[in-house]
């Protein structure tokens, strides 16, 4: 079957999505957060130009130092910025996530136990929700969740500094500020434990 629309050169979300070897709706999110150029739409649905798709790649990630790091994050208690430098001299866990996003789902349960298990050893996740609608979504969904560490909702500058392209993303960084790993899509439970166990233990004061 030709995936490709009768408009020539240009693609609907599913073969596009197939061509990119992405989900759909990670695409139709990036779409959404213009993130790739030419893609519009035609009433409810994305089409994407052939050229625009085969010249999409996604940002490499590039070491950031938390200390130079000011992002502007929304917080739901009240609008105020979150700098990341604050966790500096800790172990930090950065996850990019969204309610929508079923590998987030299945990683926030580890996240939380991490979290219980060495938050007293210098060790804190932060979790970044990057759903459109914010807090009217993320607000609930943590509650019934009981997550139990920092959660804010990012904008697209946030999403445009980290390059994020899909998700889930996880970065783990050291005491020092710095980015030791980037992890996209799911993180592996155990390796990425390890990972911050090594951390805790090669940084421990």
């Amino acid at each position: 079957m030709n995936l490709q629309t009768t408009y020539g050169r240009v693609l609907c979300l599913h073969a596009a999505a197939k061509r990119l070897r992405i989900p759909e709706r990670t695409l139709r999110y990036q779409a959404s957060r213009g993130w790739i150029q030419g893609a519009y739409k035609q009433g409810k649905l994305w089409k994407f130009p052939l050229p625009a798709i085969e010249k999409f790649q996604p940002r490499r990630m590039a070491a950031i130092a938390l200390i130079a790091v000011a992002i502007c994050l929304v917080s739901p208690m009240q609008a105020a910025d979150l700098h990341l430098e604050k966790y500096h001299g800790k172990v930090v866990l950065l996850n990019f996530w969204a309610t929508w996003c079923h590998g987030c789902k299945l990683e926030i349960p580890w996240f939380m136990e991490y979290q219980k298990k060495y938050k007293h050893s210098g060790f804190t996740v932060v979790g970044v929700a990057m759903d459109e609608e914010g807090w009217k979504l993320v607000r609930p969904y943590v509650k019934e969740k009981k997550i139990n560490y920092p959660i804010v909702v990012g904008d697209d500058s946030v999403a445009r500094e980290y390059g994020i392209k899909e998700m889930p993303m996880s970065l783990i960084i050291g005491r020092d500020g710095k980015v030791v790993s980037t992890h996209r899509g799911m993180v592996n439970r155990d390796g990425c434990e390890g990972e911050i166990r090594d951390l805790l233990k090669s940084h421990a004061r």
